[in-house]
C-alpha cells in the first residue's frame, strides 16, 4: 500500500509515495472489508448458504426501475455553477475556472453519464467516491467516480481520515494507494452504523426483491410447463418400488417439458391429483405487486413512476412531480451539491446547482398563464419571461411594469401620515371678508368700469 503525495501529482494519476509510519497506525472505518452487505431473509440464513446479494436484488424490475429513475432524473438536470449578488440573488456565473468541469467531467464520460454514474453508486451501495485528479499546480483537471467495491474508509487515532484505493483501471489506478480525504469527494447517505459508511435502500428492501424474483421465477416455469402443475399419481394398492420409478419415468417421459399438455390415458384404477396451488389462491399478483410496493417505500418513489398501481386521477402533473421531487429527490441533489462545494473549494457565496426547472417545468398553457401573471404583478420582467419561453428579447423588456393605478409604498405611507388621509371631512366655504379699506378701493373701481363702459356703449350707438 502505498500514500499519496500532493507534490509528486500529475495530470495522470499522483505517484505514490512510500509508506509512512502514521500509515500503519490506520483502521477501517468499518469491520466489513467493502461496502456490500450479505442480507439474510431470516435469522441463520447466511451459515447455510441463503442470501440476498446485491447483484440478485438489482435483477428485480422494482430495483432496477427506482435506482435509474432516480439517477437519470437527476442526471438530466444541468450542474450548473451560481454566485450570490450583493442583493442576495443566486444567478448563474457565466465564466469560471471549474465551469469545463462540470460540462465534462473526464475522458470518458459526459456530465450526464458522470451523474447517473455518480447516483447509481450511492443508491446501490449507499456510497460515491469521487477521485479528483489534479495538475502540478494543484488545480482539479477531472473527476473519476470509482468502483465502491475497491475503496475503503481508513480512520488514524487522532481522527484524520483516509481513503484505500485498490487498482482501478478505469480512473487511471495503476496500483493500491492511500489518499488523505481531501482527495476525495465522498457523498453518501443512511449512515446508521457509521458516519462514514453508507446503506443502501437495499439493505431494507433485499428480502423484498428475492421473494418478487422467486414469484417470477415460479410462473415462468409454470408456463413453461405449458400452465400444467406438477402432481402426483396415485395407484390403488402396493406396487413395487422398480414398478413406481418406471411409472414415473414414462410420465416426465411423455407428459412433461414439450410434451406438456398431451392427452393420457390411465388405468387400473391409476389417478392423477395436481400439487401446486393455483395463482389465485396464492394471490400471486397481489404478492407482486406487493414486494414492488415495499421496494419504491424503500426508495421514496412513488410506485405509478415506474408503473406499478394507477396513475393519480387529478390532472395536475407539476403537482405529482413537486412531491416526487421534495419525498425523493430533493435530499440526493442537495447532498450532491454540497459535496462538490466542499470538495471544489467553494466559499459561501458561490457553489455549484442542479437546475430544476426543468424537473418541475409545467405544460405550455400553464407556464404561460404562470408567466402572464407574474410579468402583470411586476415580479418578472417581459425578457425574463420570454426566456423562460425560449423566446429572443425585446427593446423596452428588460424593465418590470405596472398599471397606472398602482402607487408605490412609499406614497401610500405618504398619505396615511396625515390627518385625514382619506379627506373624509368636508370644507366648509365661508365668503372671504375683505377689510373696509380694501372694499371701499374695490368698489371705487367697479364704479369707474361701468362709468366707462356706458361711454363706450353711448359712442358706439
Amino acid at each position: 500500500m502505498a500514500f499519496w503525495n500532493n507534490k509528486n501529482a500529475s495530470t495522470s494519476v499522483a505517484t505514490p509515495a512510500p509508506v509512512s509510519s502514521d500509515a500503519k497506525s490506520l483502521s477501517a472505518a468499518s469491520p466489513r472489508r467493502g461496502w456490500f452487505t450479505v442480507f439474510e431473509s431470516f435469522a441463520g440464513a447466511w451459515q447455510r448458504n441463503v442470501e440476498v446479494k446485491p447483484e440478485l436484488a438489482l435483477a428485480y424490475h422494482a430495483v432496477f426501475s427506482c435506482v435509474t429513475l432516480i439517477s437519470s432524473d437527476i442526471a438530466k438536470l444541468r450542474a450548473r455553477i451560481v454566485e450570490e449578488t450583493p442583493d442576495g440573488i443566486w444567478v448563474e456565473k457565466k465564466r469560471h475556472a471549474l465551469k469545463k468541469l462540470l460540462r465534462k467531467p473526464n475522458d470518458i464520460q459526459t456530465a450526464i453519464q458522470f451523474w447517473e454514474n455518480y447516483f447509481i453508486s450511492k443508491l446501490t451501495t449507499g456510497n460515491t467516491y469521487v477521485l479528483k485528479r489534479r495538475s502540478p499546480d494543484n488545480k482539479v483537471l477531472s473527476l473519476h467516480v470509482l468502483n465502491p467495491m475497491l475503496v475503503q474508509v481508513l480512520v488514524s487515532p487522532q481522527g484524520a481520515v483516509f481513503y484505500q484505493l485498490n487498482v482501478d483501471d478505469v480512473s487511471g489506478l495503476t496500483s493500491s494507494v492511500t489518499v488523505p480525504a481531501s482527495e476525495i469527494i465522498h457523498d453518501r447517505f443512511n449512515c446508521f452504523f457509521h458516519p462514514l459508511v453508507g446503506l443502501s435502500p437495499i439493505y431494507a428492501s433485499g428480502l423484498a426483491a428475492k421473494q418478487g424474483l422467486t414469484i417470477q421465477q415460479h410462473s415462468d416455469r409454470f408456463f413453461g410447463n405449458n400452465a400444467l402443475p406438477s402432481g402426483i399419481i396415485s395407484v390403488p394398492g402396493a406396487i413395487e418400488e422398480e414398478d413406481a420409478a418406471a411409472i414415473k419415468k414414462s410420465w416426465e417421459d411423455g407428459y412433461s417439458r414439450e410434451n406438456s399438455g398431451k392427452l393420457a390415458v390411465l388405468a387400473d384404477g391409476m389417478e392423477f391429483k395436481a400439487l401446486a396451488i393455483p395463482a389465485q389462491s396464492a394471490q400471486l399478483i397481489e404478492q407482486l405487486r406487493w414486494t414492488a410496493e415495499v421496494v419504491c417505500s424503500t426508495f421514496h418513489v412513488p410506485p405509478y413512476k415506474i408503473g406499478i398501481g394507477t396513475l393519480p386521477t387529478y390532472n395536475n402533473i407539476q403537482a405529482l412531480n413537486v412531491e416526487y421531487y421534495s419525498q425523493c429527490l430533493q435530499t440526493l441533489i442537495e447532498s450532491a451539491e454540497d459535496c462538490m462545494d466542499d470538495g471544489l473549494g467553494f466559499g459561501e457565496s458561490i457553489g455549484v446547482e442542479f437546475n430544476v426547472d426543468v424537473l418541475l417545468r409545467m405544460d405550455g398553457m400553464t407556464m404561460a398563464t404562470r408567466l402572464k401573471e407574474e410579468v402583470g404583478a411586476g415580479i418578472r420582467k417581459p425578457n425574463e419571461a420570454r426566456k423562460v419561453m425560449n423566446l429572443p428579447a425585446v427593446e423596452g423588456g428588460d424593465t418590470p411594469y405596472l398599471q397606472q393605478q398602482n402607487y408605490s409604498l412609499s406614497a401610500l405611507n405618504k398619505r396615511d401620515a396625515r390627518e385625514d388621509p382619506f379627506a373624509t371631512a368636508k370644507p366648509e366655504n365661508k365668503p372671504e371678508i375683505l377689510p373696509l379699506a380694501e372694499s371701499d378701493a374695490n368698489a371705487k373701481a367697479i364704479a369707474a368700469f361701468a362709468t366707462k363702459a356706458v361711454e363706450i356703449f353711448k359712442d358706439a350707438a
